[in-house]
């Protein structure tokens, strides 16, 4: 997948695949998951419960939970996880009554 991105690439050595909302995706291997996916061109990471905005990283350290994905089934702070190979990452999403299911 490529995209384009405000957000230089890394300087990085080996890079391992993971799935990005079920598509292919190569990330420098050891990275900030949510830096990693902000240099792939993602910055689209969930909608709001409410108006459906869309949301990405933020605070970059865990506090604001705008960066919220769904990785491999648990919702997770993408600016709290390492790359890792094999990694299964989609959008945090909603549940039928509105509110979010994560």
């Amino acid at each position: 997948m490529k995209t384009v991105s405000r957000f230089e690439r890394f300087e990085a050595g080996d890079t391992v695949t993971v799935h990005w909302d079920g598509a292919p995706l190569d990330l420098p291997e050891g990275a900030n998951l949510a830096a990693a996916l902000l240099a792939a061109g993602i910055d689209r990471f969930r909608d709001t419960p409410v108006s459906g905005a869309p949301r990405g990283p933020f605070c970059m350290m865990g506090a604001c939970f705008d960066c919220l994905v769904e990785i491999e089934g648990v919702a997770r702070q993408a600016c709290m996880i390492e790359v890792r190979a094999g990694l299964d990452i989609r959008p945090a999403h909603q549940s039928r009554e509105g509110q979010d299911a994560l």
